[in-house]
């Protein structure tokens, strides 16, 4: 049996090698840029965004494992979601990486392999860059955001 703590491990390598979405995305409706000054993490989330639905949405820039794992399942997760939808699981996904979720990490899917991160409060930023620079985008990302 396959111990999930390993196939987490796997999940976050594996985006962190081979990111899904990273690439440019040209007819991006809305955009926005986030910063770790601290550690050097950078992403640009761009989207396409109509009639109340993320139709797509892709990521460029530089981080760490953690960073562009985050970016690449977030991306995947909230494709086709209603706004609602994303900002639901943006709170689910800050609970379970702060190690205050009340939600059962197996309904997050690939997200749970995130939840070992309460356990290390500085890969917090690196985890959470991605989806606060999407709530940005989705507010008009006219501040790019930092996580200091």
């Amino acid at each position: 049996m396959i111990n999930p703590r390993e196939l987490y491990q796997e999940i976050i390598l594996d985006h962190g090698r081979r990111p899904r979405n990273f690439r440019p995305l040209p007819d991006a409706s809305h955009s926005a840029e986030g910063k770790n000054p601290l550690c050097g993490d950078h992403v640009i989330v761009r989207l396409r965004y109509r009639d109340g639905i993320v139709e797509d949405v892709a990521f460029e820039g530089s981080g760490c494992a953690i960073s562009t794992a985050a970016a690449s399942t977030m991306t995947e997760a909230v494709k086709g979601k209603s706004r609602a939808e994303v900002d639901a699981l943006f709170h689910e996904f800050h609970d379970l990486v702060t190690g205050k979720s009340a939600t059962d990490p197996e309904e997050l899917g690939k997200l749970a392999a995130f939840a070992g991160v309460s356990e290390f409060p500085m890969r917090v930023k690196c985890a959470t860059l991605a989806w606060h620079t999407l709530q940005s985008a989705l507010e008009g990302g006219h501040i790019a955001v930092s996580t200091e």
